[in-house]
C-alpha cells in the first residue's frame, strides 16, 4: 500500500512540497483554507490571498529545484534574472556591488510575481494524479497516536476525518496546526509593515536590483518582467502606512522613492496599487513532533529584508523529500518520528545562519546612531574591495553554500 502524506497549507510553499513529494512517488491530500481560483484566458492571474501583490526573489537554488520538477520553462516567461546586486545607505558614503558576471554565475537569482507563482504551481499540482487537491476546507482537530497523525475538518456542511504516517502543517505563520500540538513560538515584532507594489521608471533596469537603506527603513527595487518595471518592498514604521496607501497618495509615494533613490533608477513614474503586511519574526521551539513537522512561516516567518525567507523554506522542503525518499527506498515508515527529528537537526545550521543575518541586518541598519553609520558603511566598502569576500557572500545568497 502506498503511504501517503497531509500537507495542511496551500500556499506556495505548501504547493511546491506537493509536487516535489509527487515527483519522488509519494501520495499526498493538501488541504487548503482559502478556495483557489480558477483560471482561464481571459482572467491569467487573478489574486488570491496565498499568491499576492507580492514578488518572489528565488535564489539560484531555488531556481535548480523547479528546474528538477520541470516548471523552470513555465516560471521563466514570468521572471526576470538579477544579474547585478546594488547596496547603498542615503546620505552614506558606503556601497557595495555584486555581478553575476564577475561571480561567474548566469545571474543571482530571478524575480517573479506571486501571483504568477501560485498560478504555475496550482495548475501543474491539478494535473498530478499522486495529489488530491482539498481546497475550501478547515482544519478543526489535529492529534496524533503511535501509528498515525489524525485530521478533523469541514468543508462547508461536510466533516471530514482524515489519517496519515505523516502530517506537513505549512499553515502559515498564525499556524493552527502548531498550536494545536501545543508547541510554542518565540515572536518579535519589527514595529514595521512592509509596502509592496509594483513602479514604472524612465530608466530600463538592466536587471539591476537595489537594496537601499534609508531612515524609514531598507528598501528593496527588483526588476521585473518589462524594461522599466520594478517591484517595491519597503518596510515603514507601523502606524505609518495610512500615508503611503490609496489613490490619493500616489504621488506622494513616488516623490519617497525619488527622494530616496536619486536618479539611479531614472524618474519614478507610475505606480501600482499599494499592499501593506505586518512584518515580524515568528520561530516556533519545535519543528518536528511525533508524526507533524512544521514547515514554511509554520516553522520560521523572518524578515524579508534579504529575500531569504521563501528560499529557505524551499530548501527545507527539499531536504525534507530527500529524507523520506529514503525511508521508502527501505521500505521504512514515513512518518517515524526519529526520523523527523533527525531531519531537524539537520536543518538547523543553514535556518539559524539565515535568520541571525536577516534580524542582524534589520536591527543593525535601523539604529541611526552616527558611529554605528560610519562602521557599517565602512563595512559596506570593506565588502566591495576585499578580494574573497564576495563569492562567499554571493553563493551563500544564492542558496549553494548550505
Amino acid at each position: 500500500m502506498q503511504q501517503e502524506v497531509i500537507i495542511v497549507g496551500g500556499g506556495m510553499v505548501g504547493l511546491s512540497l506537493a509536487l516535489m513529494l509527487a515527483k519522488a512517488n509519494i501520495a499526498v491530500k493538501l488541504l487548503e483554507a482559502i478556495k483557489y481560483p480558477n483560471y482561464d484566458d481571459v482572467n491569467l492571474a487573478p489574486y488570491h490571498s496565498s499568491f499576492d501583490a507580492r514578488n518572489s526573489a528565488l535564489s539560484r537554488r531555488s531556481v535548480q529545484i523547479y528546474q528538477e520538477l520541470g516548471l523552470w520553462h513555465a516560471l521563466q516567461a514570468h521572471a526576470t534574472p538579477i544579474l547585478e546586486v546594488h547596496i547603498t545607505e542615503q546620505g552614506s558614503f558606503g556601497k557595495a556591488r555584486l555581478k553575476a558576471e564577475q561571480e561567474k554565475v548566469e545571474s543571482f537569482g530571478q524575480v517573479i510575481e506571486n501571483a504568477w507563482l501560485g498560478r504555475v504551481l496550482l495548475t501543474e499540482v491539478r494535473k498530478q494524479p499522486l495529489i488530491e487537491l482539498i481546497d475550501g476546507v478547515q482544519v478543526t482537530s489535529l492529534t496524533q497516536d503511535t501509528d498515525q497523525a489524525l485530521i478533523e475538518a469541514i468543508r462547508g456542511e461536510e466533516h471530514l476525518s482524515l489519517q496519515a504516517k505523516l502530517v506537513i502543517a505549512a499553515d502559515g505563520r498564525d499556524s493552527f496546526c502548531r498550536k494545536a500540538l501545543g508547541i510554542g513560538a518565540s515572536e518579535h515584532d519589527y514595529d514595521q509593515v512592509a509596502i509592496v507594489t509594483t513602479v514604472q521608471t524612465s530608466k530600463p533596469h538592466k536587471h539591476v536590483g537595489f537594496e537601499r537603506f534609508s531612515h524609514l527603513g531598507p528598501l528593496a527595487l527588483l526588476p521585473l518582467p518589462g524594461e522599466y518595471r520594478r517591484s517595491v518592498v519597503w518596510p515603514v514604521k507601523k502606524g505609518t502606512e495610512g500615508e503611503w496607501l490609496g489613490d490619493e497618495n500616489d504621488q506622494h509615494f513616488l516623490d519617497a522613492l525619488q527622494e530616496t533613490y536619486g536618479d539611479r533608477a531614472g524618474k519614478f513614474q507610475k505606480t501600482g496599487k499599494r499592499f501593506s503586511f505586518p512584518l515580524s519574526q515568528v520561530l516556533a521551539e519545535k519543528q518536528a513532533i511525533g508524526r507533524v513537522v512544521l514547515m514554511g512561516n509554520a516553522a520560521h516567518t523572518i524578515h524579508p529584508v534579504a529575500g531569504q525567507g521563501f528560499n529557505l523554506c524551499m530548501r527545507d522542503a527539499y531536504v525534507l523529500v530527500r529524507y523520506l525518499t529514503e525511508q521508502l527506498a527501505q521500505s521504512d515508515d514515513i512518518g517515524q518520528p526519529s526520523m523527523l527529528l533527525a531531519y531537524e537537526q539537520a536543518r538547523l545550521t543553514d535556518q539559524q545562519r539565515v535568520i541571525k543575518f536577516c534580524d542582524s541586518v534589520v536591527r543593525g541598519f535601523s539604529n541611526q546612531n552616527p558611529i554605528l553609520k560610519f562602521i557599517r558603511n565602512t563595512g559596506l566598502v570593506a565588502f566591495d574591495t576585499i578580494p574573497g569576500i564576495k563569492p562567499l557572500v554571493a553563493n551563500y545568497a544564492m542558496g549553494l553554500k548550505v
